[in-house]
């Protein structure tokens, strides 16, 4: 009889499994204040600050902020220097978590910002790349390249080569600096008459005429990862953002995922993140339709959209939209899962110059149909001294509805209901 040999394995003793290293992102401050609150309550990763000392701070910020590793970048010294000087500090400091991840949400940054990023050998935008989101003219060579349509578009440094560019393409002629966001600094022309009207185009900056386009504004919006759009998401703007200077709606409002959509958002973001060459992050861009249903580029940009649109995103879809915005920023790919199905918008309410004497309430704002959300940053006693531009308001609210159309609607009930009463400066509150 055959014996039967049966091996049976030892177990060697199990080996300590290492910890899974927290991972340690050098971070740019900006006015993103939702953003970077997410960022820094996170207990999955390390944060870093990078301080510019030209962006003005609160100090509540500061103070809020005091315990979170900040280096402050003297934008008066070269930036090799200071490159150098991070360095240095980096090393010196030993409790100092290894920054290996960069993010940047600040659009008047990206030129300086992805360039000390490459300078401490950190993963960074090329500054071409910069140039295609953030330099108007070069952006739309670029489209240009890529076979996107686009406004028609030309340099300019007097006022005379507006008026040129607009007896040449016709008016009326948009008028922009070429680096400026939230429409600061830009004016639609209709006539010459109306370019004489403006201010002298300030010299030390650089300005671009372009084509009008009249039609429907919308937003795009979508993740990247390892250069793959995970999603994208698209907004509508009840009026082109540049009517809003004029006091019109000022308002972003996220499909519902169910909705039919105009464009393939998805393809769309590909396309561009392919012709940009985006890593990963957050793309955003903004396009128009004409009434002929044709499609035309506006501008793109590689980091978050302003106002509240990626919170809209995220209250639409039902998901954790900022998790996963700054997961891709650290080389990870998510998976987001959704959870809802509406559609929900920001409503940046009215504001104008004065001291404040009457403002409804957030108590009052969100007994109203579909308001799911109230933030006022104005009271009485305030002075308002709003910029010209696309995010002045007195606070804002979120709404939701079924589809876009309602909460559109609900949206002009809002403003219906909305009271802001001010009074000239010096005068005392209204009795």
């Amino acid at each position: 009889m055959n014996a039967t040999l049966t091996l049976v394995p030892t177990l060697a003793p199990a080996a300590p499994v290492a910890p899974v290293a927290v991972p340690t992102v050098l971070f740019v401050e900006s006015r993103r204040a939702t953003f970077t609150d997410h960022v820094l309550d996170r207990d999955d990763v390390n944060v870093v600050l990078l301080r510019f000392d030209s962006v003005p701070l609160t100090e509540e910020y500061v103070r809020r902020t005091a315990h979170v590793p900040t280096f402050t970048l003297n934008t008066s010294a070269p930036l090799e220097d200071e490159a150098a000087r991070y360095l240095r500090w980096v090393k010196g400091t030993p409790a100092l978590p290894r920054p290996r991840f960069f993010c940047n949400p600040n659009e008047a940054l990206q030129a300086d910002a992805q360039r000390f990023a490459q300078l401490v050998d950190l993963p960074h935008l090329s500054q071409e790349q910069v140039g295609w989101v953030r330099d108007k003219t070069t952006m739309k060579d670029r489209y240009a390249e890529l076979g996107i349509p686009h406004a028609r578009y030309r340099a300019v440094t007097t006022k005379q080569d507006v008026v040129a560019f607009g007896e040449e393409s016709g008016w009326p002629v948009i008028l922009k600096p070429i680096d400026a966001d939230s429409c600061i600094g830009t004016y639609r022309l209709d006539t010459p008459a109306d370019v004489a009207g403006v201010p002298d185009l300030d010299p030390k900056l650089q300005w671009m005429a372009e084509e009008y386009i009249k039609g429907q504004e919308f937003q795009l919006c979508a993740v990247v990862a390892r250069g793959v759009v995970l999603d994208a998401y698209l907004s509508k703007n009840p009026v082109p953002i540049l009517e809003v200077l004029d006091g019109k709606i000022n308002a972003n409002i996220t499909y519902a995922p169910s909705e039919e959509i105009p464009v393939d958002a998805r393809e769309l973001a590909q396309r561009l993140t392919d012709g940009l060459g985006i890593p990963h992050g957050y793309l955003h861009g903004e396009f128009f339709l004409k009434e002929d249903g044709s499609f035309v580029m506006s501008e793109v940009a590689a980091r978050l959209s302003g106002c509240e649109v990626p919170m809209n995103h995220g209250l639409a879809y039902g998901f954790d939209f900022l998790h996963v915005i700054l997961d891709t920023y650290l080389d990870r790919v998510p998976h987001p899962r959704y959870t809802s199905d509406r559609a929900v918008g920001d409503l940046l309410l009215p504001t104008r110059p004065g001291r404040v004497t009457h403002i409804s309430s957030a108590q009052e704002l969100l007994r109203l149909p579909g308001v799911i959300g109230a933030h006022l940053t104005a009271a009485v006693g305030d002075v308002l001294d709003p910029p010209r531009a696309s995010h002045a308001s007195t606070g804002y609210v979120h709404v939701e509805g079924a589809t876009a159309a309602e909460v559109e609607e609900r949206m002009h009930a809002v403003l219906r209901h909305f009271e802001l009463t001010v009074a000239e400066t010096g005068e005392g509150p209204a009795s």
